[in-house]
């Protein structure tokens, strides 16, 4: 194949742009230096796609030849592999124990309950009771735990409870207790003293190490590393699976950690017994331990019926199932706190408070239930009136818009500006500090609009809310009548079908008395007396007018009753009808 010249023509690269007409023996990329710091671009696999091979043999090609390859070695070459099942090596978890079967009450702590009535009181404000109970439970200091044992239907007690006389913790068992005093308070009853031992033989290379708490365990392989593994565990990882702890022990070859665990196990330590009439002398901890649940145990637990927890700081110095059993009781009663704010209505009521629910859903506390002032039948003086016609024409009114309609402050005077410290310092010859800047004082009329306003939320004929919203006590719905008795079904009478109707009277004959039938005798009506229904009267309320003048009597508006009928007189050649008793008025 003959290959152009460079000195030829070729027309079809005249057609083409700037950049495709140079020529191919010039290289783009010979002053490029490398080492750029912006993101590379990267490349598709231009090769062409071989159709002569089979496609089951380009995906597992090396390399990534074709498309689909991997590479080889990877877990995901295997026929059936699935990468999100593989499994993963976890230790297994042990079952969580059951709670124990005793009573958990948060309770408000006392003096708390004590100030926050004094402050109900002294504002008048009403506050929603979950509302409180909620703030209550934000802090540990707010409120008491309690618990209490349960008995079963037999008496018998459930689940025991101890305490510990030396610290007043709280525990489940015995054991619990001897546990807690030998971790905590041992050097209390017996006395450590290193004694010199001859150190182990043997060539060590590896010790095995706590990951958590650094305590160095020895080689895997000496006689007493799974007792002092299983020791270490149930001393201060006692909340951890023992598997789980027991994975997170290293195996560590530091020539410096093997030969401090040497020289700790060159000393060998004794316990002295104090507090006994003779000095007494143990060879290990296991002997001193033994020692201590014959001797000093049995004075330090005493079995109670009933524990007060004050704070949750003392919570770590408690049995782990107490410990559960407070936590998920203070997280059902922070999602909902019925039970607390039960107990916090029972303490509130005892400090004088009154309880009622707005729109009969949202319980509120206050200094007293709400009652309707009847304005129109009631004997107030203007300035309460004035209120109550403000507070009803004005929903949702704050205490701010009362004083600003009823009692507004009069624009003040303009005053001239003050002389500066300096230039008055100069003149009086002294260096006085100005005072601090008050609010201004009530006007009288604001004064008798906050003493007004203080006497009807205290009566209950205004509530304000703890967002300073007031409206009136709402009048009560009347009763609804009593239904009428039904009436009693008459019986059949004997020889005549029950659908004719009975004759009233007999039509007289020529010359004959009027005969009255039998069955159709006249009874004796009492004539009706037509009377409107009473109108109810609110109760006159008690205010600092009506304690010095006499209450006026208001006239009730109720219509006379008509005047009974009267019958008219017989005829002549009648007699007269016997006298009827007469109606009472």
């Amino acid at each position: 194949m003959n290959n152009p010249s460079e000195f030829e023509l070729d027309l079809d690269l005249q057609m083409l742009p700037a950049w495709a007409r140079q020529p191919a023996t010039s290289n783009r990329y010979a002053n490029f230096e490398g080492g750029g710091e912006g993101p590379r671009e990267r490349r598709r696999d231009d090769r062409p796609f071989r159709r002569d091979r089979p496609r089951e043999e380009q995906r597992r090609s090396p390399g990534g030849g074709g498309f689909g390859g991997r590479r080889e070695g990877r877990p995901g070459d295997r026929p059936g592999f699935n990468r999100e099942r593989e499994p993963r090596h976890q230790p297994p978890r042990e079952p969580e124990a059951p709670l124990p079967e005793v009573v958990v009450q948060l309770v408000p702590e006392r003096k708390g309950i004590e100030s926050l009535a004094r402050q109900i009181k002294l504002t008048g404000r009403a506050y929603p009771l979950f509302q409180v109970a909620a703030l209550i439970l934000k802090r540990p200091e707010r409120f008491e735990v309690h618990f209490a044992t349960k008995k079963g239907p037999d008496g018998k007690i459930l689940q025991p409870l101890f305490v510990c006389s030396l610290d007043e913790t709280l525990w489940l068992s015995e054991d619990e207790v001897a546990q807690h005093v030998l971790r905590h308070h041992f050097d209390a009853f017996y006395q450590t003293e290193k004694v010199a031992t001859e150190a182990p033989k043997g060539t060590y290379t590896l010790v095995a190490q706590c990951g958590m708490s650094g305590v160095i365990l020895g080689p895997p392989n000496y006689h007493d590393y799974q007792v002092k593994l299983h020791k270490l565990h149930s001393e201060r990882f006692s909340n951890l699976p023992f598997e789980a702890y027991k994975a997170r022990v290293k195996i560590v070859r530091d020539e410096a950690v093997v030969k401090q665990w040497l020289e700790e196990q060159s000393w060998k330590c004794e316990y002295i017994g104090l507090n006994l009439p003779e000095p007494v002398r143990f060879t290990t901890r296991e002997e001193a331990e033994k020692h201590f649940r014959e001797t000093h145990l049995p004075n330090l637990i005493k079995s109670v019926d009933s524990f007060v927890l004050l704070g949750l700081e003392n919570q770590r110095f408690m049995s782990r199932g107490l410990r559960a059993a407070l936590r998920e009781t203070l997280e059902e009663q922070r999602r909902f706190p019925l039970k607390v704010a039960t107990v916090l209505s029972q303490q509130l009521a005892g400090q004088g408070l009154q309880f009622f629910k707005v729109n009969k859903t949202v319980t509120h506390v206050c200094v007293a239930r709400p009652h309707h002032l009847d304005i129109v039948h009631s004997s107030i003086s203007d300035g309460v009136r004035r209120i109550v016609e403000f507070i009803d024409a004005h929903t949702g009114c704050s205490r701010r818009d009362l004083l600003d309609a009823l009692a507004p402050i009069p624009p003040a005077p303009a005053t001239p500006a003050p002389a500066a410290p300096e230039a008055a310092a100069a003149t009086d010859g002294t260096s006085e500090k100005p005072a601090a800047a008050t609010g201004p004082a009530p006007t009288p009329a604001q004064t008798a609009v906050i003493t007004d306003l203080h006497w009807l939320i205290h009566q209950g004929h205004v509530i304000e809310f703890t967002d300073g919203r007031m409206e009136t006590a709402k009048a009560p719905k009347p009763m609804p009548p009593p239904k009428a008795p039904r009436p009693a079904p008459s019986k059949p009478q004997e020889g005549k079908p029950t659908n004719e109707p009975v004759a009233a009277t007999a039509e007289p004959t020529a010359g004959a008395p009027a005969v009255v039938a039998p069955e159709a005798a006249p009874t004796e009506v009492a004539p009706v007396v037509e009377t409107s229904p009473p109108t109810e009267v609110a109760p006159p309320v008690t205010t600092p007018e009506a304690q010095t003048e006499p209450k006026a009597e208001t006239p009730l508006t109720t219509e006379l009753a008509p005047a009974p009928a009267v019958p008219p007189a017989p005829a002549a050649g009648e007699s007269a009808p016997a006298s009827e008793p007469k109606p009472e008025a």
